[in-house]
């Protein structure tokens, strides 16, 4: 497998006029990038910025859902015209009588394939309805595989180690906080799950104030690539991150023989010591 060239995007949520003002906006980042990227990831939710103004959070999911397809077929034709592998975030999408949020993988020639969100937050289960998607998936790439968790998919363990089983290398984690804190739960998990599994885990959040928009009124987080804390690795396990807040592009090269290295030859061995089953149930320690 060869070096995988990775671009991450601070989203600065905008106000487009319409699908194709959103589109516009997408090809503008995605042509910034392309010749530095093989591969290039943006936020969870990024889309919703195109329905903002709506009468409430509500109004903008319905609508929102109802160009979705519209939507993807623009993000389809953004990965073409570039050649690019695009993973361009993740939008609220029909599905069975139900709406999940789901993240699209593109090729350059346009086949795409899906991976859903599977734990909502608070906001998203309480106050628009959405509901949980199918498990985890993997993704077969010229680099090999790669997964994709969606926000707060990233901050359980099993919902990447199960990726990281079946052959993944590298986690893509589109994100959406409203707060420093949200956006550090996120950072901090995906830090520890580069650390846990010896893996790649890239992080693209939205940035920025949006007072028109109910879903995406507040933004914060930095893009950033992080992974094994280890030899042949920095010391704080961070290969690449913005500044907080600040918009724009985070880029690095990613070697998946490097991640097979560590795996093999770290001075400590996680992927592999990962418990194969349940732990005992704890007793109760007995003084002497």
């Amino acid at each position: 497998m060869t070096t995988l060239r990775l671009g991450a995007l601070a989203w600065p949520v905008g106000r487009p006029a319409g699908i194709e003002g959103y589109a516009a906006r997408l090809d503008a980042f995605v042509a910034e990038a392309a010749p530095r990227a093989d591969l290039l990831l943006m936020p969870e939710y990024a889309p919703m910025e195109i329905v903002g103004g709506q009468a409430d959070e509500a109004a903008e999911l319905r609508a929102m859902v109802e160009i979705a397809p519209a939507v993807v077929e623009a993000m389809r034709g953004v990965a073409r015209r570039h050649g690019v592998w695009l993973a361009p975030g993740s939008l609220p999408m029909a599905a069975g009588g139900r709406v999940v949020n789901r993240a699209p993988l593109i090729a350059p020639d346009g086949r795409l394939a899906f991976q859903d969100k599977r734990m909502m937050t608070r906001f998203e289960a309480e106050r628009w309805g959405v509901s949980p998607g199918t498990g985890p998936a993997v993704f077969e790439t010229p680099w090999g595989r790669l997964g994709l968790s969606v926000c707060y998919d990233a901050e359980f363990p099993k919902h990447v180690r199960a990726q990281v089983e079946a052959g993944a290398w590298l986690v893509l984690v589109p994100a959406c906080t409203d707060s420093v804190q949200g956006f550090n739960r996120v950072r901090f998990s995906a830090q520890a799950r580069a650390l846990e599994n010896q893996c790649f885990l890239a992080v693209a959040p939205t940035v920025g104030l949006a007072p028109w928009s109910a879903a995406l009124d507040e933004n914060h987080g930095c893009a950033a690539i992080y992974g094994p804390v280890d030899r042949g690795f920095p010391e704080d396990g961070v290969i690449a991150q913005g500044a907080l807040d600040a918009p724009g592009w985070t880029f690095a090269a990613l070697d998946p023989a490097g991640i097979e290295r560590v795996r093999r030859e770290g001075a400590v061995l996680n992927h592999r010591d990962w418990p194969a089953g349940p732990l005992d149930a704890p007793l109760a320690a007995e003084f002497a």
